[in-house]
């Protein structure tokens, strides 16, 4: 896999998207670079990402902050050992707990080849992850796009990334994900680029809207 780790990255993927793609070249002209938006990587940003899910920003730190003090290190082994109690006194909810021990069990007798998921082909650590019960492709895509930096991977089932689809290009309708995924094939292989720059112009259309605050 080919990996970004950098904003001089991020600029060669805009420069590739703005030379192939008139509406990458428009948003890039209305937003300039986007960030990097680098995550951790390992277990603890898998956790991170798993946990934030359909929550707001400031919710999904403190859950972080809490499993960090409660389990510290966190691992899969600690995850494991920890009671139900415990977690849910972090704030997690049932069915995010029964994702982390799933995924935890994955990782710990090796049925997920976590710490190798970089080396694999995209397609193939995506199935490896989304093989793990509760962990679905838009939370893999996530993790291999900000965690491990992978630079050809794309989420086509993200409603921001639909909504800026279609406000980018004209679209009548925002797109499927399956329609997405199919649009998204023009962008490789910065895939991940060209996500960025979709969020980076949602943000820039909402907050003109003043549906987002600045």
């Amino acid at each position: 896999m080919s990996i970004i780790t950098n904003d001089e990255d991020i600029k060669r993927g805009v420069d590739h998207l703005s030379d192939s793609c008139p509406h990458m070249r428009m948003i890039g002209e209305t937003c300039g670079p986007p960030p990097l938006r680098w995550r951790e990587p390992g277990f603890s940003g898998l956790v991170s990402t798993i946990t934030a899910q359909q929550l707001s920003v400031s919710s999904a730190n403190a859950i972080r902050d809490k499993l960090h003090a409660r389990l510290d290190p966190l691992t899969p082994e600690a995850l494991l050992a920890a009671t139900e109690e415990e977690l849910r006194a972090c704030g997690l909810s049932g069915p995010k707990i029964r994702t982390l021990r799933a995924l935890s069990e994955a990782i710990v007798t090796g049925a997920l080849p976590f710490d190798t998921l970089h080396e694999l082909p995209v397609d193939e650590a995506k199935a490896a992850m989304v093989a793990v019960h509760g962990i679905g492709p838009w939370t893999a895509e996530v993790y291999m796009m900000f965690c491990l930096g992978i630079q050809d991977i794309f989420a086509p089932a993200d409603l921001a990334l639909q909504e800026a689809a279609k406000l980018a290009m004209g679209l009548d309708k925002r797109p499927s994900a399956k329609q997405l995924d199919e649009i998204a094939v023009r962008w490789a292989p910065w895939r991940a680029v060209a996500a960025r720059l979709l969020w980076a112009y949602y943000g820039h259309v909402k907050r003109r809207q003043g549906v987002i605050s600045t």
